[in-house]
């Protein structure tokens, strides 16, 4: 990664700096990254950003910088222009001629390379003149958010930054030769389509020609890659502009996002497994030092993902498993679980290792942070060489705490927390109690990535509000067993090809085997509460072009943005997007969303309400 110092950046910022001559060009016979020992004794010409200026017993030295790097340039006193250099403001654009020179050796930079050379100026012209920045370029000091983005522009020219949005350009020119190495062709899908339900708000645009009506932004181009499959188009990808009326989050963009979208048809699950596997070892290989998982990635049903994480995006690097260990505790002296396991509820366990050993500070950490998830506290139970300690032991007999010990395998200087709540809370709070443990404790594991497959998502789930069925996931996905489990389960037990690919506790995306079959379609429909006629009005297009055969097909979509935010090392999604709105889905730079003329709401048939 470029990383700015006190003089010049560690390394070009496309990382190849010396391949990037530029013959008898007007600006520049060399780029700023280029310069070597080679070309000692030549005349050149560069030009650039002024990024630093030092003054050494009359000598002037800038450094100039481009977006392939910096060069020192070195101004004499004999030359009447240094004066107006001098005072000239960093960040003003300038072009210098001179000759090639090596560094004296007290002076080399061996962080840079073009540290054994400089460039010695004997003419030089203004190309852009700059007034004074809002915040420095260099050095690169943190800056309020808000102001960063109104001058997006300047923050680019910053070397993380800079060095971020190359990184993506790099990887979705991977991603473009990997796909097509495997046959896949791209295609692109429209951008002003109808609205559909995806799980999101809709961006909506109204119609000028046809008054009263919308076109909506596509949430993903769901149904026109599933087209592409029944037009027999076989394996379809695109790098899909995907938008989203949402709340911005530290992995989310509010607005828009880019996804690499993947179909294929006459695939199984497992073959589509294996082609992202392939996309996506690659790329993470390529692009990090960071050791991988091998492939094929492990894969865990969501069930047990539920159960031993607490979450369907577990992070790998962690290596604290939960257990179930409500029957212990049920009929047990200790009333607030064995009621709990009796009304339906489960007591979780997170087993750690030597953690006896902690600060009594440690422990107390934890009954607080189970407190701020509104949780009472956090029992726990520690073992020594002669007894069992901890809030909760007055209330288990000795039977009960040999169950305990022999389950989770404790010995002298463990610990076991427990948790204690309905099962869904249960498993989000243990999730969560885990993630603190494993930081805590420093055993996430650090330098690697960790993917898994979750399989097997529940096709329904209940809605508690409304006391009915609704999709869990995707409503397009193929339930397992087809037509039959939809006749004969309980909804709530029907399982889908539906699959999510995760990262160190980030989901990349989710993905499915669709349902093909009209017949099948219509009746997951009806289980949801929707008429036949209902689906047909909704989803007319997909409806229809099933019934002129349509192929098994699959896909799924990673998105770009988060995989740029792991191999960039960034917690935050905005800092790998080159113009990215801020948290309140607002374009402080070009200031939209912004008001329109009168003329302009009359030709779409609009007029706005204040509420």
């Amino acid at each position: 990664m470029a990383v700015l110092h006190d003089e010049t950046t560690l390394t070009p910022r496309t990382g190849n700096g010396a391949s990037s001559t530029l013959l008898n060009s007007t600006y520049r016979t060399h780029t700023c990254g280029a310069l070597r020992e080679g070309d000692v004794g030549k005349t050149a010409r560069l030009s650039g950003w002024i990024h630093s200026k030092r003054d050494h017993g009359g000598v002037l030295f800038i450094d100039l910088r481009d977006h392939y790097g910096i060069t020192q340039v070195v101004i004499h006193p004999e030359h009447e222009f240094q004066r107006a250099l001098a005072h000239m403001s960093k960040e003003s654009v300038v072009q210098f001629t001179g000759k090639v020179e090596m560094r004296s050796e007290e002076t080399v930079n061996t962080k840079i390379p073009t540290g054994t050379v400089e460039l010695v100026a004997d003419s030089y012209e203004l190309l852009g003149s700059c007034t004074g920045t809002p915040f420095a370029v260099f050095p690169e000091d943190p800056q309020p958010e808000d102001l960063r983005l109104t001058y997006r522009y300047l923050d680019l020219r910053r070397s993380k930054l800079h060095h971020n949005i190359v990184l993506r350009s790099q990887i979705i020119a991977h991603a473009r030769e990997v796909m097509t190495a495997l046959g896949f062709n791209e295609f692109q899908t429209p951008i002003l389509t109808c609205s559909s339900p995806e799980g999101a708000r809709d961006f909506l645009v109204p119609s000028r020609l046809h008054p009263g009506t919308f076109y909506a932004l596509p949430q993903a181009p769901q149904q026109f890659k599933q087209l592409l499959m029944v037009a027999g188009f076989d394996r379809y990808f695109q790098i899909a502009p995907c938008f989203r009326d949402e709340d911005a989050r530290a992995d989310r963009s509010p607005g828009e996002f880019y996804q690499l979208d993947i179909e294929m048809a006459f695939v199984t699950q497992e073959e589509v497994f294996a082609v992202v596997e392939q996309v996506l070892h690659g790329l993470f290989t390529r692009f990090s030092e960071k050791s991988i998982d091998d492939i094929p990635f492990k894969k865990i049903p969501y069930k047990e993902a539920m159960l031993k994480y607490g979450t369907d995006k577990p992070d790998l690097r962690n290596p604290l498993e939960i257990q179930d260990i409500s029957d212990v505790f049920a009929g047990s002296g200790f009333k607030v679980f064995s009621r709990a396991v009796a009304e339906g509820g489960a007591i979780r366990t997170i087993f750690v290792k030597g953690c006896a050993a902690q600060p009594r500070s440690f422990f107390d950490r934890m009954v607080d942070y189970a407190s701020s998830l509104g949780m009472p506290g956090i029992a726990y139970l520690t073992w020594t060489d002669s007894e069992v300690k901890g809030p909760i032991v007055k209330f288990l007999d000795e039977e009960r705490l040999a169950a305990i010990k022999q389950q989770v395998g404790a010995e002298a200087g463990d610990v076991a927390f427990f948790i204690c709540d309905s099962i869904d809370r249960a498993n989000e709070l243990s999730g969560q109690i885990r993630t603190k443990l494993g930081t805590e404790l420093g055993l996430i594991e650090k330098n690697t990535f960790r993917f898994c497959w979750i399989t097997d998502f529940p096709m329904f789930e209940r809605n508690p509000e409304h006391n009915r069925i609704d999709f869990s996931h995707n409503p397009f996905s193929m339930p397992q067993g087809g037509l039959e489990s939809l006749e004969t389960k309980d909804p709530l037990d029907v399982l889908a090809y539906q699959y999510d690919i995760v990262c160190n506790g980030i989901e990349l995306s989710s993905g499915a085997i669709r349902n093909h079959r009209p017949d099948v379609m219509f009746k997951a429909f009806e289980i949801a509460g929707y008429t036949k006629k209902e689906v047909e009005e909704q989803f007319s297009g997909m409806i229809n072009a099933f019934t002129y055969g349509a192929p098994p097909h699959g896909g799924i979509a990673p998105g770009i943005d988060r995989m740029v935010m792991l191999l960039a090392e960034e917690p935050n999604i905005r800092e790998v997007i080159a113009f990215p709105m801020n948290q309140k889905a607002q374009d402080l730079m070009m200031k939209a969303p912004a008001e329109v003329s009168e003329q302009q709401l009359r030709d779409l048939h609009l007029r706005t309400v204040t509420t």
